[in-house]
């Protein structure tokens, strides 16, 4: 009898690349658009990171948690919600993309259309990474911290395995939430509240 073993995500394919090739923010969005099938984030320095597809359970929570996100800022109207699919050039050069985010609208007004079609030039106020498993806990972590040393004013890294939770504010300790059954989001996002319960316990 033949045993078939359970495919393991890949990690992320970093590439590195000379100082001499490394592309502006319109350079690096045409690159993306090019390879449109891929996942990209581009670090600082320059390195360029492409990810593997979600899984099945990860794809599915993350749906989860963007939906979440979004039905509050629609009611809410005072900011902007985005999926994974959306990049961010943050001011220490890096490109990343969060598994959803939050941006006030008064710092989106003063973009063009043009600007708004691509990446945007700005860090979020609000981040949220999930963790697949695929994905180096000490990497998100310094991610985070990334976002919140270029502005975000509060982040959640969350890790369904281990049903936790870490929530990064602008000058405070890193906090560790075991198995919390809500998020709130006040002050940055008032009376946002993410319920877990379907993102621990999520069914496909």
């Amino acid at each position: 009898m033949i045993k078939v073993q359970p495919k393991i995500q890949k990690p992320p394919l970093v590439l590195h690349l000379p100082p001499s090739a490394k592309m502006t923010s319109d350079e690096f969005f045409d690159f993306c658009r090019l390879n449109r099938d891929l996942r990209i984030e581009r670090t600082a320095e320059g390195d360029i990171i492409i990810m593997p597809p979600a899984g099945g359970e990860t794809g599915a929570r993350n749906a989860e948690l963007t939906m979440q996100v979004r039905l509050w800022a629609k009611k809410d109207g005072s900011g902007v919600a985005f999926d994974s699919s959306t990049g961010f050039d943050l001011p220490n050069g890096a490109t990343r993309s969060p598994d959803a985010a939050w941006v006030e609208r008064s710092r989106l007004a003063p973009l063009s259309s043009e600007r708004k079609r691509k990446f945007l030039p700005l860090c979020p106020d609000f981040v949220v990474e999930l963790r697949s498993p695929s994905d180096s806990l000490s990497a998100l972590q310094d991610k985070m911290e990334e976002y919140r040393a270029n502005g975000a004013r509060l982040g959640w890294l969350i890790d369904p395995d281990q049903r936790r939770v870490y929530v990064y504010r602008p000058g405070a300790e890193v906090e560790r939430l075991d198995n919390p059954t809500e998020l709130a989001g006040d002050p940055v996002l008032p009376g946002f509240v993410l319920d877990l319960a379907d993102v621990w316990e999520v069914e496909i």
